[in-house]
């Protein structure tokens, strides 16, 4: 059951991603030049999309996947290209609607211009406006949700992990905000602008505090805590963590 600062965060996200930072995003996530920060920051979510990629299979033929905070669908397009059948989810309309514009041509195998030789087999997309938790979307076999609750708290972050793991059969793939020195004073930084003027804060989250609330989650449903690894690029630091199924 999410919970009510769960609740209040991803109001606070839908409204600034669909709204404030909408344009400076898909900016963010095309191909045009960027320069200092955001560069860096482009450079490090490229990686940890890479990092994430590299732990899913290379065939994902009559697999499942939930892209869980899909924003402009570039993992999602990934994964289909692989064989996956993919449900790409975002709390933002604009960010829905815009992965849907930036699908290539050969995941659409209505579109009368590609060859049949060009689209792939068993690969495709379903996009959907709303929150990642919803049980309808029933069960998968893997879930990645990359850069989509670093700004939760621990404790949110670990049951939509445990909700998400329920109805997962290999694994969940996710991404946090490590608690490190400069995270921290950024955070702290954060605070003194005024609400109305600043972004939802990422959380700095230690991972030995994640660890110990999610290994006993994991082993209670007799899976584990596999690989993890940390991308740090400029301004851009983000640890991946991956939850193993039984």
């Amino acid at each position: 059951m999410p919970t009510a600062t769960y609740q209040h965060r991803k109001g606070q996200l839908e409204t600034y991603f669909d709204r404030t930072a909408f344009e400076a995003w898909a900016r963010m996530t095309s191909d045009v030049p960027l320069s200092g920060i955001r560069a860096t920051v482009r450079a490090g979510r490229d990686a940890m999309r890479q990092t994430l990629l590299d732990w899913l299979p290379a065939d994902m033929r009559g697999a499942r996947l939930l892209d869980a905070g899909c924003g402009t669908g570039a993992l999602a397009v990934e994964a289909a290209r692989r064989g996956a059948d993919v449900l790409a989810v975002d709390i933002s309309p604009s960010l829905i609607r815009l992965a849907q514009e930036r699908i290539p041509p050969a995941l659409n195998a209505q579109d009368p211009q590609v060859g049949a030789d060009q689209r792939l087999q068993g690969g495709r997309i379903e996009f959907h406006v709303g929150d990642m938790l919803n049980p309808d979307f029933g069960r998968f076999d893997y879930v990645v949700a990359m850069d989509s609750l670093i700004h939760y708290k621990a404790s949110d972050i670990a049951r939509v992990i445990n909700s998400l793991s329920d109805r997962t059969s290999s694994a969940v793939l996710f991404t946090f905000a490590p608690r490190t020195v400069l995270l921290s004073i950024m955070h702290a930084a954060g605070r003194m602008i005024p609400n109305s003027d600043r972004a939802p804060a990422i959380e700095p989250v230690s991972e030995h505090a994640l660890r110990r609330i999610l290994e006993p989650q994991a082993a209670l449903a007799g899976g584990r805590l596999g690989r993890t690894r940390r991308i740090a690029s400029g301004f851009y630091t983000s640890q991946a963590m991956e939850v193993l199924g039984a």
